[in-house]
C-alpha cells in the first residue's frame, strides 16, 4: 500500500496546466528534424528543394518554365519563379492576407482541393513555412498583375503586413532566406550536390530550364532538357556499353495518373532503377516501382517463349535475370500521392501499380516485337544473368553454410571481440598483415575485432555475384558482418555497429578503400543508409621537438605545428610522414586512430545516389576515358598526394 502512495505522489503535480501547446512555428524550431530531416548539411540543402519544389509546382501546372536559384556570398539563398506567383488577396477563413497565411501556417497552400495544382510535389503546405520558421530573416516577393508586393520575416514572425512595393514586370515568386545558425550545425551549401538534384529536376520537367548561380565561388550552371527522362537514361548509360541503341520510352496518361518511363539496357551488372513521384525521388520505391517490375519481368518471359528464345525445359527468368544491366527511369505524377513517412521515400497509392504494370506492358511487348534484334540480345543477356545467378547462389549458399554457427566458423583472421551487443561493437576492416598485427595488439579486446585483407579486394564493379562470392576476402568480410548477401542480406543480423575501413595514407590506400566503397555501396547500401560505416583517418606526420609531438592529420596542419613549435622551443623540428599504418607501434596507433576518445572517423553517407552510380562506374568501371578526364578535372583538389 505505501508503494501505491509512493506512485501517486509521484504523479500528482502533473496536471493539465503541464501539457505545452505550441503555437504557430514553434514547434518545427523545438523539433526541425521532424520537419527536414536533420540540423545538419542535409538538413540545410532540405531548405533549398522545399523553395525549389514549390517553383517545380508551378511548372507542373504549366504555369512556369524558368527557375533560378542563387547562392549569395553572406549565406542567403534565393529562388526566383516566373509562375503565376503566391496570391496577396484577403484569406478569407483567417482575414489575413494569402502571402502571409501561407508563409506562417503549417499545412496552408493551395494543393489539398486539386483545383488550382492537380499535381505537387511540396510538403502538403509544409513546405515553405518550415523554411520561414528554421530562416533568421527570409523575404518573399510576388509580382502579380504588374504591381510587387513584399513580407519580410524573422525567424517565421511577420516584420510588418505585406506591402505593395511598386510596379513589376512579368510574374511570379522569389523567396530569399537566412538559415538560422542557432538551428542549424552545418552553414556550408555544397554546389554539387545541390546541382544534381536541380539536374534530376530539370531531366524530369522537360522544357523547364533551371539555373544555378553560385556567387560564393563565382559558378554558375544551367540545366534544360528536351528529351527529359530519355536524356536521364542516356546519361546514366554514357560510360557503359549499351544493348541496344535506343532507350525504351513511354508516355502516358491514365486517369489523373501522368506515367513516363525510359529503359535501356547495358553491358554491366547492376540494376540502376529509380523512380520518381512528383518529381520526389521515392527511394524505397513503393507501387510504381512495384507494378514495373512486374511488367517488366512477365513482358520479358512472355516474349521470350513466344519467340522461342526460352525453351519449354527452360525455366522462367525471375526479375534479377531481367533486371542486370538495366538502366530505367520511372516518373509518376498524380493528384494525391500518398508518400509513406515525412521523407516520402515510398509511394503508397494503390492503383498506380495497375496503371504503371498496364502501360509497361503494352509498350515493351510492342518495342520487343517491332525490335526483334534488340528483343534477342535483350533475352540473351538475361539468360547470361540468369546462369551467372545459378552460379552464385551455389556460392551463397556456400557462404552462408561457413557462417551458420555464429562464431564458430567466423574467419580465421578475425579478431573479434569479448562483447556480443552489436551496439557496443566495431570492426576495423585492415589493410595489410602488418597493420592488421598493430591494430590486433593495440584495440581495446572487450569491443573492438579487427578483420585484416590481403591486398586489393576484386573490383565488383566489373564482376558478376559468382565471381564476387569466390573472392576470399570479400567472403571473409560477407562471413564477419553476419548479415550475408543478395536476397538474403538482413541487416538486423549485423554483428558490429561500426564497420571502420581502415588502410594507408597512400595512393594504394586509397585505391583499396575506394574498391572496398564499392562493394559496400553496390551489394550491402542499406548498411550505409543506417549510418553503420565508417573511414579511419590515420594520420599522415608525427611533429616534434624535445618532449614535445603531436600527430597531424593534414600538410597544412603539419606546417601550423612546425611554425608553432619553431616559435615555442627554438630548437630543431623533427617531421615524420607515416605513409603506412604497419609504421607505427601498437601504442600509436591506438592513441592517434583507435581511441574513440580522440580518433577521428568519417560516416559514410550516400547523399545522392544517382551521383554515387555515376562516380563508382567512371572509376572502377571499364571505360577508360571518364576516369582519365576526371583525374585530370580533380587532379588540384587531391587533399594527399603519395609520389
Amino acid at each position: 500500500m505505501a508503494e501505491t502512495v509512493s506512485e501517486l505522489e509521484k504523479t500528482a503535480g502533473y496536471t493539465a496546466a503541464d501539457i505545452q501547446v505550441l503555437e504557430g512555428l514553434e514547434a518545427v524550431r523545438r523539433r526541425p528534424g521532424m520537419y527536414v530531416g536533420s540540423t545538419d548539411q542535409r538538413g540545410l540543402h532540405h531548405l533549398v528543394f522545399e523553395v525549389v519544389d514549390n517553383s517545380v509546382d508551378e511548372a507542373l501546372a504549366g504555369r512556369c518554365d524558368f527557375i533560378c536559384v542563387t547562392m549569395h556570398a553572406d549565406g542567403r539563398v534565393s529562388v526566383q519563379d516566373n509562375g503565376s506567383g503566391i496570391p496577396v488577396d484577403i484569406h478569407p477563413q483567417t482575414g489575413k492576407p494569402a502571402l502571409e497565411v501561407v508563409m506562417t501556417i503549417l499545412h496552408a497552400g493551395g494543393k489539398f482541393g486539386g483545383g488550382v495544382y492537380k499535381v505537387s510535389g511540396g510538403l502538403h503546405g509544409v513546405g515553405v513555412s518550415v523554411v520561414n520558421a528554421l530562416s533568421k530573416h527570409l523575404v518573399a516577393e510576388v509580382r502579380r498583375e504588374g504591381s510587387l508586393y513584399v513580407q519580410e520575416y524573422e525567424r517565421g514572425q511577420p516584420l510588418g503586413p505585406v506591402r505593395l512595393a511598386g510596379k513589376a514586370d512579368g510574374r511570379g515568386t522569389t523567396i530569399t532566406f537566412l538559415a538560422d545558425d542557432t538551428i542549424f550545425t552545418e552553414m556550408n551549401y555544397s554546389f554539387d550536390i545541390l546541382s544534381q538534384r536541380f539536374r534530376e529536376m530539370a531531366y524530369l520537367n522537360k522544357g523547364v530550364r533551371l539555373k544555378f548561380v553560385d556567387e560564393r565561388e563565382d559558378r554558375e550552371a544551367s540545366f534544360f532538357f528536351d528529351g527529359g527522362i530519355v536524356s536521364f537514361v542516356r546519361k546514366l548509360n554514357s560510360t557503359r556499353g549499351v544493348v541496344h541503341p535506343t532507350p525504351i520510352a513511354l508516355e502516358r496518361t491514365v486517369g489523373d495518373t501522368q506515367i513516363e518511363v525510359a529503359m535501356q539496357y547495358n553491358d554491366g551488372f547492376s540494376e540502376l532503377v529509380y523512380a520518381f513521384a512528383n518529381t520526389i525521388n521515392t527511394i524505397d520505391g513503393g507501387t510504381h516501382v512495384t507494378g514495373f517490375r512486374s511488367a517488366l519481368t512477365r513482358t520479358i518471359n512472355d516474349y521470350g517463349r513466344k519467340a522461342g528464345l526460352l525453351k519449354d525445359a527452360d525455366g522462367n527468368l525471375t526479375g534479377d535475370d531481367v533486371r542486370e544491366g538495366l538502366t530505367a527511369i520511372i516518373s509518376v505524377k498524380l493528384p494525391e500521392p500518398q508518400f509513406e513517412g515525412q521523407t516520402k521515400a515510398k509511394l503508397g497509392n494503390a492503383e498506380v501499380r495497375l496503371q504503371v504494370e498496364t502501360a509497361v506492358a503494352e509498350t515493351l511487348t510492342r518495342y520487343l516485337e517491332e525490335n526483334p534484334p534488340d528483343g534477342r540480345r535483350i533475352i540473351e543477356k538475361c539468360l547470361t544473368a540468369a546462369r551467372a545467378r545459378e552460379a552464385a547462389r551455389r556460392a551463397r549458399d556456400l557462404v552462408i553454410r561457413k557462417s551458420a554457427l555464429d562464431g564458430l566458423t567466423l574467419p580465421g583472421k578475425l579478431a573479434d571481440c569479448s562483447d556480443r551487443d552489436p551496439e557496443h561493437c566495431e570492426v576495423y576492416i585492415v589493410e595489410g598483415d602488418s597493420a592488421g598485427g598493430s591494430a590486433k595488439q593495440g584495440r581495446d579486446r572487450r569491443f573492438q575485432a579487427i578483420l585484416p585483407i590481403k591486398g586489393k579486394i576484386l573490383n565488383v564493379e566489373r564482376a558478376r555475384a559468382d565471381k564476387m562470392l569466390g573472392n576470399e576476402e570479400i567472403r571473409a568480410i560477407i562471413t564477419a558482418l553476419g548479415v550475408g548477401i543478395g536476397e538474403r542480406f538482413d541487416l538486423s543480423k549485423l554483428r558490429y555497429h561500426r564497420v571502420i575501413l581502415m588502410a594507408d595514407a597512400d595512393v594504394d590506400g586509397s585505391h583499396i578503400r575506394t574498391l572496398l566503397l564499392t562493394f559496400f555501396f553496390r551489394h550491402m547500401q542499406p548498411l550505409i543508409e543506417a549510418g553503420h560505416l565508417f573511414i579511419a583517418q590515420p594520420p599522415l606526420f608525427r611533429v616534434s621537438s624535445g618532449r614535445e609531438a603531436y600527430w597531424c592529420f593534414s600538410d597544412q596542419e603539419k606546417d601550423s605545428y612546425v611554425n608553432e613549435l619553431q616559435k615555442k622551443t627554438r630548437r630543431e623540428v623533427n617531421v615524420q610522414r607515416y605513409k603506412g599504418l604497419g609504421e607505427m607501434n601498437p601504442e600509436q596507433l591506438w592513441e592517434t586512430t583507435m581511441n574513440p576518445s580522440s580518433r577521428t572517423v568519417l560516416q559514410v553517407h550516400v547523399e545522392d545516389t544517382v551521383g554515387a552510380d555515376g562516380v563508382f562506374d567512371m572509376l572502377m568501371g571499364e571505360s577508360v576515358p571518364p576516369r582519365k578526364r576526371f583525374i585530370q578535372t580533380h587532379a588540384k583538389s587531391v587533399r594527399n598526394l603519395d609520389i
